[in-house]
Order: C-alpha cells, then structure tokens, then sequence
C-alpha cells in the first residue's frame, strides 16, 4: 500500500471545509486501522485544529501553546524548517498524535496543526518562490510549491499514510502549496448561486483560462504549474454540503445543487483528465452525478456539538451534551443518519 493525500478546497469560503475535514478524517482513521491518517490545517484560521484537539477553550490554549514553541509544532514549524533546511527528519516534533489530546478520536489519527502566523510568512513565500535561480538546478518556485507535497510521501511509522489537507478560500501561495500537494481534490459546494459561479474560478484558478492574457497570463498559478511540469490534483468528488445551509425548501436546494453538478459535468465533458477515472464513463449528467457527487446532510445541532467538543459523529453516543453552559440535544436517530453520511462518503474515497 502506498501514501495517498486529499486536499479539499473551493474558491468560495463558508461551504465546510474544515467541518467535512473533520468528519472524514475521523471516519476514515477509524475504518483504515491499517494507516496513519494526518490531517494537515493549510488554514490560518486553524478551525480543523481546532476541532479535532477538543474543541473549546482548552483547544484554543493548546493551539497557541503549539504556535509559541521554539519550533512551533504547526504547518509553519514545518515549513520554515524546510525552508531554512535546520531539519525535518523528526516528523515528532511536528506533527500530534490527537488521542493524546482528544480522547474521542481513533488512535491512528494525527494533525499538523494550523497556524494564524501563516498569513505573516506569506510574502515571504511568496518572495523566496519568485527569487531568480542562481543555477539550472535552483527551482525557487517548485521548492516553495512543494514543501507540503514532498510531506505527503513520507510516514511516521512502518504503515502507509493517507493525508486529509484543509486549506483557505483565498488562493495565496500557502493555498497553492496546499493543492498542489493533494493527488485528489474534494470540492465541497454549498446549494446558492455564488457557489456555482465560484466552479468556473476553481478551474480558471487551477488550470487556467482558455484564452491565456497577453501580458500576466505568463505569471500566473496555472503557467507556472505548466512550465514546471508538476502534477495537479484530480478532481475526485463534488460534495453538496448542507452543513451551513438554513433549513429550506428541499426542491430549492436540489434545483442549484443539480445546477451546480451541471456546471461541473460541463467541466467534466471538457477536460474528463483533469477528473479521476471510474469504472464506468459517465455519458450523462446523471451519470456523473452518481459517479462523482456526493450529497451531505445539515448537521443541525449534532454538527455544533461536534464542533464544540471535538467529538466525531460515530464517537456520539449520549442524547444531551453541555455547550457553554446550555444543554444540547441531540436524538439518536438524528446521530445515526449523520454518521451514515459520513461513511457512505468515505466509502467512495
């Protein structure tokens, strides 16, 4: 068995990246005993972290213990030592086992964790990447590019290693080097119009316009990546999340999901390489839809309970849970439909 590494992104924020990041990440830790699953936060706002240390307040004072180490214990830490060479061979001190922090979830599940300074070493990034080669071997931009992609090829122990990468909307550089390390892309997509024109931006943003500009199409992402000849990630799944969504009309939400499927199967029909390949060809937009959409259900109060206390919807076993000082409920049927979704789609990755 060898690595594989999963990056979930949309050009749109609000449609529940980190929550489904969460969530799968869980769900496949515990159906995969035989891996290590490492979540890697790409965000800086470090909500995945956030949530799978525990949520709360004690996640939050655990969070800013790892940014404040000598050698943060975060994506930053990593990518710094990378940068400045100082070492990465010791994955440890990097990366957290999150059942010594979190006792709801699996044992093989581990966080690079985020890091609000991400934002600040932005320019520097993005400065040491466009720096002039100082040799035909220096590759400035692939190195900067690739730092969390040659990650994702390593493991902390003898068993193989599948990578879950959560990332921002913006596409700065450190959403860059987070897309590029995925060998699969998860769109999630909520059910409104900015949602569906945001599928046009993901691929002009990813793989260019059809029409290159004449003066800045050769700085852009997508040249680059071009130029370089590195590997981009397919697309592997459409995921119409409800998490964020309002209770509404369901024919409401169905008409722009399929619009947004549309979209995508559009896409699709155009350029089928930049998708994974199925068993089956997809001829329709039906057929796409079945081969690579999947729909997620509103959490409602089971998904603030999740969030709050770190708790994965297969680890939900009480009826009544205390969220700042207010008793939750949370019905049995409703836990066990959650988790139901959370595994159909996990069984299709």
């Amino acid at each position: 068995m060898t690595n594989k590494s999963y990056v979930m992104w949309n050009n749109k924020g609000g449609v529940g990246k980190s929550t489904i990041t969460f969530h799968v990440a869980s769900v496949y830790a515990e159906e995969n005993p035989d891996r290590d699953v490492i979540v890697i936060d790409m965000c800086p706002q470090a909500n995945v972290s956030m949530m799978l240390m525990g949520g709360g307040k004690e996640a939050e004072v655990k969070l800013q213990e790892f940014i404040t180490l000598g050698t943060p214990k975060t994506v930053v830490g990593y990518i710094t030592d990378s940068i400045t060479r100082s070492g990465t061979s010791d994955l440890d001190k990097y990366i957290t086992k999150l059942a010594d922090v979190n006792q709801h979830v699996p044992d093989n599940l581990y966080l690079l964790s985020g890091d609000g300074n991400l934002e600040l070493i932005a320019p520097l990034l993005s400065e040491r990447a466009d720096a002039t080669p100082l040799s035909e071997t220096d590759k400035p931009w692939i190195d900067i590019h690739t730092i969390i992609k040659e990650l994702t090829k390593r493991q902390l122990t003898d068993r193989p290693c599948t990578y879950f990468i959560d990332t921002n909307p913006s596409f700065s550089v450190y959403t860059q080097i987070a897309i590029l390390s995925g060998d699969y892309l998860l769109v999630p997509i909520n059910a409104d119009d900015s949602s569906i024109f945001a599928i046009t931006g993901l691929f002009n943003l990813i793989w260019g316009t059809e029409k290159t500009h004449p003066v800045y199409g050769k700085y852009t992402f997508s040249s680059k990546v071009d130029a370089f000849g590195i590997d981009r990630p397919k697309i592997a799944l459409l995921l119409g999340n409800r998490f964020t969504q309002q209770k509404g009309a369901a024919h409401a939400f169905k008409a722009l999901s399929n619009e947004a499927t549309k979209k995508m199967y559009e896409e699709y029909s155009k350029n089928p390489d930049r998708f994974i390949k199925t068993d089956v060809i997809p001829k329709t937009q039906s057929e796409f839809e079945d081969a690579y959409s999947v729909e997620l259900r509103d959490f409602n109060s089971a998904g603030v309970v999740a969030a709050n206390q770190g708790i994965p919807m297969s680890r939900m076993d009480r009826n009544k849970y205390e969220v700042y000082g207010e008793q939750i409920q949370v019905a049995k049927e409703q836990r066990d439909l959650c988790k139901q979704t959370i595994e159909e789609l996990v069984s299709k990755l």
